[in-house]
This record gives structure tokens, sequence and C-alpha cells, in this order.
């Protein structure tokens, strides 16, 4: 009788444990399946993802720079076509002006200075 009752006994703490272990899971399962568990894990995934891709993008740039600038101002033209299409040639004319009148101003120095210098070589040859 006593073999049989060691075995109850036995038998018994070992169906507690596993009913404390099964307990123990099952709250673990309704931790993890709680909505801001699961919120929190799709936040930490997503949060990865984002920094993988960051620094595949950071380390992409750091290989290709000109061509990725050079795409990139592209793409700015590309997008501001339009208004460039309406302004470009009003900025051309201000632009041709500014420079029209700058070469004016060189010529007129130019003729100031060959004339003064007309003038002076004249009245050495007064004298």
């Amino acid at each position: 009788m006593p073999r049989t009752r060691n075995r109850l006994i036995t038998a018994a703490r070992r169906s507690m444990l596993q009913r404390a272990e099964l307990y123990r899971r099952l709250d673990v399962a309704k931790a993890a399946l709680h909505p801001a568990a699961l919120l929190d894990r799709g936040k930490y995934r997503v949060r990865t993802k984002v920094d993988d891709a960051a620094h595949a993008v950071r380390q992409e740039f750091r290989d290709n720079r000109w061509p990725i600038a050079i795409a990139a101002a592209a793409g700015i033209a590309w997008l501001l076509r339009e208004p460039i299409k309406e302004h470009a040639p009003r900025l051309a004319r201000k632009v041709q002006d500014v420079v029209a009148g700058i070469a004016d101003r060189f010529r007129a120095d130019a003729t100031d200075e060959d004339g003064a210098g007309q003038v002076e070589e004249n009245d050495e040859a007064v004298q």
C-alpha cells in the first residue's frame, strides 16, 4: 500500500506542477495577445525594418553620391517644370539686362580712359 500511496502523491505533485506550468504558459499567452502587447510588438518590428532601410539607403548614398545627387536635382527640376517654364523667360531677360548693363559700364569706362588719354596726349603735343 505505501507504494501505491507514494505513486499517488508523486502523480498528484506532477499534475500540480504541470497545471502550474500550463497556467503560467496561459498567462504568458494572454499577455502576448493583449492589444497593447501586440501593438508594441508591431511597433518594434516596424521600427527595426525602418532602421534597416535607413541604414541601406545611407550606405547606398555613401557609395553612389554623384549619381544620386544628379538624379535628385533632375527630379526636383522635373517637379518644378511648370513654374520654371513660366518664370524662366522673365528671369533670362533680367539676367541679359544685367549682363548688358555691366558690359555697357565696362565699355563706358574703357571709352573714358581712352578719351582721357588722347586729351592728355594732345595737351602735351600743344606745349
